[in-house]
């Protein structure tokens, strides 16, 4: 079988890649290991819209956050995707952390961010009377979304224009065959092994996207392509629902490793504290979430959200993000390569897609579009 357009990954990027594709190409292919799109990474998130506060000027998760929001938020209107543009305070509780605020007022307002401004202990508690802070930011812009439905909007797309999307199939190898030609092997559902032949190929693999890179001859270690796993747990707080009109989040860990515990609410008022950030050595698909940590949620969390009891708290889910840094390594930016220099033209890398990569998917997937017209 001969393909146009290959995408390795059914989650939200490889969806909007998807959809975005069909507009110039026939006989897409989308080929996923899980039986369903968005199984991974784009299901096991805080499902926030971000802004684009927290990048360093000029990268490609700022330009691109801040473009995605802006797209996001155009579709989710026109296709009445639910969501919310509720808002988001990052609250200092100490002089230190009041400190830090200046800078990220100053990174944000760098990345384009015109609608953040500063608020005094007064303001950010009329804003949200039930937190406890001495000063915060205010995002006007950050907001919440159902990435199912967004998910599944993005793959009607682009199956209404012709994309063909090939479930519970593993893509074991790919290999380049000549310039704008690559075999791909495959395990379909029953087991059996099958190759076939693309043009290109758009590796959104998430998780395995350093893998699929490496099959194709790039050295992931001289091309800093590694990914490393990092787990994220989730608390759900339990009898406290509309309690916050906002995400509130704390200052940000250093070198953007997370985000701090923060809280968000889903669609229906309800509130929920993570993510933490735990680095995995061994790269385990592993979803457990630890109850022992209900101590150090509690801890972190009832700093500014003084209503909380420790009761509240109960183990919700995990996620997993792909890093491109381990422990003690400055921030990263997105990988978004098309591979001609590396002796691959045609092939499409996307590595360290982590947040703001759900914000980010519309623009992403442009900016793919681009690198391969």
């Amino acid at each position: 079988m001969e393909a146009n357009v290959v995408i390795i990954g059914a989650g939200v990027i490889g969806l909007a890649v998807a959809a975005e594709i069909a507009k110039d190409f026939d006989d897409v292919f989308v080929l996923e290991r899980n039986p369903k799109f968005g199984q991974e990474t784009s299901s096991r998130n805080s499902e926030v819209i971000h802004a684009g506060i927290y990048y360093p000027a000029n990268s490609l998760k700022a330009r691109l956050c801040v473009e995605g929001k802006r797209l996001l938020y155009g579709l989710c209107r026109d296709k009445q995707i639910p969501h919310r543009q509720c808002g988001k305070l990052i609250v200092a509780t100490n002089e230190e952390e009041d400190r830090q605020l200046e800078d990220i007022l100053a990174r944000a307002r760098a990345n384009g961010v015109d609608d953040i401004e500063r608020l005094t202990q007064k303001q950010a508690q009329e804003m949200e009377p039930e937190i406890k802070a001495i000063s915060a930011l205010f995002s006007a812009s950050t907001g919440i979304i159902d990435s199912h439905r967004l998910m599944a909007y993005l793959e009607g797309s682009a199956k209404n224009n012709g994309v063909n999307f090939v479930y519970k199939t593993r893509v074991e190898r790919t290999e380049k065959l000549a310039a704008h030609n690559y075999r791909v092997d495959i395990l379909n559902p029953d087991g059996e092994a099958y190759s076939f032949n693309t043009r290109y190929l758009i590796n959104c693999a998430g998780l395995e996207a350093d893998r699929i890179a490496s099959s194709l001859g790039i050295d992931i270690a001289a091309n800093h392509y590694e990914q490393h796993f990092w787990k994220g747990e989730y608390f759900a707080v339990s009898g406290k629902s509309n309690r916050l009109n906002t995400l509130v989040y704390p200052v940000p860990l250093p070198n953007n490793v997370g985000l701090g515990v923060h809280a968000t609410i889903d669609l229906n008022g309800q509130i929920k504290l993570g993510p933490n950030a735990k680095y995995i050595t061994d790269r385990r698909y592993d979803y457990t979430v630890d109850a022992s940590g209900q101590s150090a949620f509690f801890e972190s969390a009832s700093r500014f959200l003084p209503f909380l009891r420790f009761e509240d708290l109960h183990p919700a889910m995990a996620g997993i993000r792909p890093k491109l840094q381990k422990p003690g390594d400055a921030v990263r930016d997105f990988i978004i390569r098309e591979e001609t220099d590396k002796g691959c033209p045609g092939a499409v890398n996307l590595l360290g897609i982590e947040s703001p990569g759900l914000t980010s998917s519309l623009s992403i997937a442009r900016y793919v579009r681009n690198l391969i017209r």
